[in-house]
């Protein structure tokens, strides 16, 4: 049996010297060398039938080691669970002695999970927002859907175009002087007033008739998705082929049939379910960062170094990279690295408390992941991407961790509902446009 030392205790850090005796790692080499000798090979005899010599002979620095390391593993985990001891991260291991014919010591150095003793929930006190779904915005949400399905009828009489109507034009774009990829069209169905094109392009063909030729002169913005054009001036040389207007806008139990439902009703009901299913989801982001907050603020402890290092440098390789890409927050580039670094260590600590805690909570409440609500997470993320369903299905179920990924946010939202079932929660009825406002405000 493996005797232990504890030789230095400081805050959640541990040390010891173990010392093997040299009677239990060839207790583990012998196993192990019977364990060879039943499928090795060798010329003379049949599998199983090697004399154990001359397995030891052919085998035994390999098997020693293989028997070394269980020796140590062994010894580790009966430390740990000796001591009651929960390791935060991989422990050290530093060979002292391992000489064939002496005992096999070695220092193991190990950072531990702190204790963490949720706090009474019913004394916190959290705001539930609630906006209702009005008959406007039904209507709008509806109304969008008819505009993009609305039809159009060619233009007969010599008038010139107007906001609302249809221009299909051919266009040949450049950036002094010269044709960039994506700036060419032909045939293309431009509705002008609609701010589909960059600048004031659809303005410049208001006014324009069947057959008139335009050079139409712009500027691309200066954060445009395609950098060689972002900022830049370019000119299009365009052609009005046709001029369509569109037929009247309506909204009625024929456009809900088109659209796939029985009657205006259904189609109205449907679009407000989806709504007030969208303000529930912020509502309850919205209450899900209160809580966050209070948890917070509720619980202090210690965090493993290790831990705290892993994250923080995590953080800050994306912070790095936002510096190089020019992405950085307008409020972070007034900051010094010593700034920056000592915000984001405040949050990485946060981060790791509330992971502890929610962990914590689960275990002891019992709070997992079903297999069918892994599968509906599962589903849903193929779902958003169309076409390669299988391709994210083998991602997820063949890569290391990545299901675990999917299933961490699952059981962080479950938590938070069960503490949020014992807190004192108030709701009050505040206007959608609040509502809608509220995520970006509290990130």
């Amino acid at each position: 049996m493996a005797q232990v030392k504890e030789i230095s205790t400081e805050g959640l850090k541990r040390e010891f010297n173990v010392t093997i005796p040299l009677a239990d790692v060839e207790t583990l080499l012998s196993a192990q060398l019977e364990e060879i000798r039943k499928t090795a090979k060798h010329a003379g005899f049949r599998p199983g039938k090697m004399p154990l010599d001359l397995v030891r002979q052919l085998y035994g620095e390999s098997a020693r080691g293989e028997a070394l390391d269980k020796a140590i593993s062994e010894a580790v985990q009966k430390t740990f669970a000796d001591r009651k001891l929960r390791p935060a991260m991989q422990p050290k291991i530093d060979l002292v002695s391992f000489a064939k014919d002496k005992d096999v010591e070695f220092k193991l150095a190990v950072e531990i999970l702190p204790d963490v003793v949720p706090g009474d929930f019913s004394k916190i006190e959290v705001e539930r927002f609630v906006a209702d779904v009005d008959d406007k915005t039904v209507t709008d949400a509806i109304t969008r859907t008819a505009k993009a399905m609305r039809e159009t009828d060619v233009v007969t009489e010599a008038r010139a175009a107007k906001n609302g109507d249809v221009v299909v034009i051919d266009f040949d774009g450049s950036v002094d002087g010269k044709r960039e990829p994506g700036m060419k069209g032909d045939a293309h169905h431009l509705e002008l007033g609609s701010k589909s094109f960059i600048d004031t392009f659809e303005a410049q063909l208001v006014g324009s008739k069947v057959g008139d030729k335009k050079s139409i002169k712009v500027t691309f913005p200066a954060e445009y998705h395609a950098p060689n054009l972002a900022g830049k001036a370019a000119v299009f040389e365009v052609e009005v082929k046709e001029l369509r207007a569109q037929k009247p806008l309506e909204i009625n139990d024929e456009l809900a049939k088109e659209i796939g439902f029985p009657s205006l009703a259904d189609l109205q009901q449907r679009i407000r379910d989806d709504i007030g299913g969208n303000y529930t989801q912020i509502s309850r982001a919205v209450i899900k960062r209160q809580m966050m907050d209070k948890l917070a603020d509720m619980h202090k402890f210690e965090v493993p170094q290790g831990m705290l290092d892993a994250e923080f440098g995590s953080i800050w390789q994306q912070i790095e990279q936002a510096k190089k890409q020019g992405e950085l927050p307008e409020e972070d580039k007034k900051k010094s690295d010593d700034d920056l670094r000592k915000e984001y260590r405040a949050i990485a600590d946060r981060r790791i408390r509330l992971g502890l805690l929610l962990a914590e909570v689960a275990q002891k409440q019992n709070v997992t992941v079903a297999p069918n609500e892994l599968r509906n997470a599962l589903m849903a993320e193929a779902r958003r991407f169309p076409g390669q369903e299988k391709a994210v299905f083998d991602y997820y179920t063949q890569t290391e961790g990545a299901m675990e990924r999917l299933r961490a946010p699952l059981l962080e939202d479950k938590v938070i509902d069960f503490i949020v079932s014992q807190a004192k929660v108030t709701e009050k009825k505040i206007a959608a446009d609040e509502l809608l406002k509220m995520p970006a405000e509290m990130d």
